[in-house]
Formats: structure tokens, sequence, C-alpha cells
């Protein structure tokens, strides 16, 4: 067995009464690990094939670039999926999947002073959006921004992702132009 990374996020716990640390591993081309070879020991790989740059950040420490980005302190992030099987509005999808990612949640910290020196209205949020390329002019993100209750949105960002498939069949009465069904991939990031 082996794995390959392109690039990804690795959470490891040395100890089980450590908090966890998140590791950032960047590789260019991808990286490749080979299983434990029998006579080593379960830690060790039997081959690496080739260094990779590896680097720690703390749960609090600000992150830069893209979204989330350095304008807020990350507390955590919520995702969710959304689809549009009928009448290909990717909006629509776009607003199920961050209804999705918000509506398992509640944030009390904000309102109850938790947070030292953090009230309520310094709330902010980032959201990254997984759309299919060919319809991200279609999308309207003022109608997606609009789904959230509060916090100030900092920023949204749109990538290449989601998913155009079939739904099976073309109803004409739901507003179908064809069988495509819609999926939209939302990451919401909340900080302060």
């Amino acid at each position: 067995m082996s794995l390959s990374l392109i690039s990804g996020s690795i959470l490891i716990c040395p100890e089980l009464h450590q908090s966890p640390s998140y590791l950032r591993i960047s590789s260019s081309p991808p990286l490749s690990l080979s299983s434990p070879s029998k006579s080593s020991s379960p830690h060790q790989f039997s081959q690496i094939s080739r260094p990779i740059k590896v680097t720690a950040r703390s749960a609090m420490e600000t992150i830069s670039g893209g979204v989330p980005n350095n304008t807020m302190k990350l507390l955590f992030v919520e995702m969710g999926v959304g689809y549009d099987q009928h009448g290909q509005d990717v909006t629509s999808a776009a607003m199920k999947a961050c209804k999705n990612a918000i509506s398992s949640n509640s944030i009390p910290a904000f309102r109850r002073g938790s947070i030292p020196g953090v009230s309520f209205g310094e709330m902010k949020l980032q959201i990254k959006l997984g759309v299919p390329h060919s319809l991200h002019q279609q999308l309207d993100l003022e109608k997606v921004k609009s789904i959230f209750p509060y916090g100030k949105i900092v920023n949204v960002e749109v990538v290449d992702g989601g998913l155009i498939c079939s739904s099976g069949v073309l109803v004409e009465e739901m507003g179908d132009k064809n069988e495509d069904c819609y999926i939209v991939n939302a990451a919401v990031y909340v900080g302060y």
C-alpha cells in the first residue's frame, strides 16, 4: 500500500495527553510514502521518496493567504454541501451549502463574552465555496452572503470544485433546462 499526497493538513497527537498539533504539508511534485516494511516498527516507513517541507502552527495563530486570511484569528471551521437537483441554479446550491455548514452549530462564546476582550460585534466570517468552474459567473454572492444571520463577512473565495452530475430526470415543471444537478461545497471560517 502507498499514499500519495499533493498537499493537505494532518492532525498529529504524539501523546494522548497532549493537545493536537496541526501541520501543513506542501509537496510539489506529489509525495509518495510507502507502507511500513514487515521488519520495521509500525512508526517507520520503508521508503520516503524525497524530503518534504513541514510547518506547524498553533491553533490560535493567524493564517495568511486566501481564505482564511490574516484579517482574523480563526476559532473554527464549519463545512457543508448543497445541491440544486432541479432548475440548474448554482446560487441555490451555494446557499444550501452555507446553510448546511452553519445549521448544526451554536456560537454562544461571542454573545456571552467567553473570549476576553472580544464582543459579539467582532465576530468575523470568511467563506470558501467549491463551485464547478463553468458556473462561477452565474453565482450571486450577495444572495449567498444573505443567509448568514450575524458576523461580518470579510472575504468570500470561489474556487474550482463541486460537481455537475445528472439528476437522472428532466422535470420541466421544476424549471429544468436539462438533467444537470449542481453540487457546491462550502467552508465557513469563524473568528474575530
